[in-house]
């Protein structure tokens, strides 16, 4: 059985570790916490994203749309995890990208002022800001080669192993979606899983 490679990734990086206590109440100081009803956007493409958000609880989804008008998922942000369009959001540029609340969903918010701050006040946060750029890079590139190298029920295998709990709360559009493939084949794929 594969590993759940997210979460092992998250695991390795251990963000807390690098950070004072000092520093956790410097940040939990300047936070906000704020509520997405389902479907509701944190992102829209065409906009600079002004904040990350931490999931506390809920499901959101960071999606394209392409010329055709099609969604495309990247990538899912369950508890514990980022919402966030960081190449835009570092860089001070449009996104590309749209970040959809798939269920209520609460984040804890900090805006690019406060999160700048952070990395001049301490190398604790420069340190995490690091890691966390390593992880997106390593996630994507992952990403990548999943799709140039794994067939789609490989990837829908992979799909169970790094999201286990989604698959019964996302549709089946939305991991056909993720997986770049259509519903149709998706529903054939889980029909020979079952069959053999």
């Amino acid at each position: 059985m594969k590993s759940n490679y997210f979460q092992e990734l998250v695991d390795s990086m251990n963000f807390s570790a690098e950070i004072p206590r000092e520093e956790q109440h410097k940040l939990l100081k300047r936070r906000k916490i704020i509520y997405l009803k389902k479907d509701e956007y944190f992102l829209l493409a065409g906009k600079i994203p002004d904040c990350l958000g931490y999931n506390i609880s809920g499901l959101l989804r960071l999606f394209y749309i392409d010329d055709s008008g099609n969604e495309i998922n990247k990538h899912f942000v369950t508890e514990k995890t980022l919402a966030v369009a960081y190449n835009a959001f570092i860089r001070r540029e449009e996104s590309n990208i749209y970040i959809q609340a798939l269920e209520n969903t609460k984040l804890l918010v900090i805006d690019y002022k406060t999160y700048n701050d952070l990395l001049n006040s301490h190398i604790c946060w420069q340190k995490v800001a690091r890691k966390l750029a390593e992880m997106l890079f390593i996630l994507g590139q992952k990403r990548e080669s999943d799709f140039l190298l794994i067939d789609a029920q490989e990837r829908y295998l992979q799909f169970l192993q790094d999201y286990p709990n989604l698959v019964n709360r996302i549709s089946q559009y939305h991991i056909a979606s993720y997986l770049g493939i259509t519903p149709e084949s998706l529903s054939r794929i889980r029909t020979n899983l079952k069959q053999s």
